[in-house]
């Protein structure tokens, strides 16, 4: 029963909306296209920045960049408590949503979804964002120049978010 009306929730909506714009009198019909097409000149306008992030975000994968700089900081992030494992999830995820879905999924496969290094990749997807392509593709949209002080405190709340999910997932899983 419930999942008969659930089913026609967006037909009623789409329904009364189109019966509130043919009553109404308004041109709600000439507002909609000037919203569409002020959006569709919005996705044309960040277009050249996203091809210019995507092209960034494979070259840096192709290079193995990812890999040697894990390799340099592994032994600092094991004093921190960061495991080995997360090196490459934290390098992406800053960049790319696909490639640090891609690397957690690797993650994954190699240690076990029961895993103490799966754990903290867990809550890191999902308590950070990708900050490069949100600042870039926000800040474009809006036509800020500068983005001051944006970056600086998005990476030193990814850092905190990053040691924050490793203390918690030690203090809810002390046995994994």
């Amino acid at each position: 029963m419930a999942g008969f009306f659930s089913s026609l929730i967006i037909p009623v909506i789409v329904c009364a909306a189109g019966l509130i714009m043919i009553a109404g009198g308004s041109r709600f019909f000439d507002s909609f296209i000037k919203g569409a097409k002020t959006g569709l000149d919005t996705a044309v306008g960040l277009l050249p920045t996203l091809v210019a992030l995507v092209c960034a975000v494979s070259m840096l994968n192709a290079s193995g960049a990812v890999d040697f700089v894990c390799e340099k900081i592994a032994p600092a992030a094991a004093v921190l408590g960061i495991p080995e494992g997360l090196l490459p999830l934290l390098l992406t995820r800053p960049v790319s949503g696909r490639a640090s879905t891609a690397v957690f999924s690797a993650l994954l496969e190699k240690y076990g979804a029961d895993s103490f290094e799966a754990f903290c990749a867990s809550v890191i997807m999902g308590s950070t964002d990708t900050l490069i392509y949100v600042i870039t593709v926000y800040f474009s949209a809006a036509g800020v120049r500068r983005s001051r002080h944006a970056f600086p405190v998005a990476i030193a709340v990814m850092i905190f978010g990053i040691f924050f999910s490793c203390l918690v997932c030690r203090l809810f899983f002390p046995r994994v």
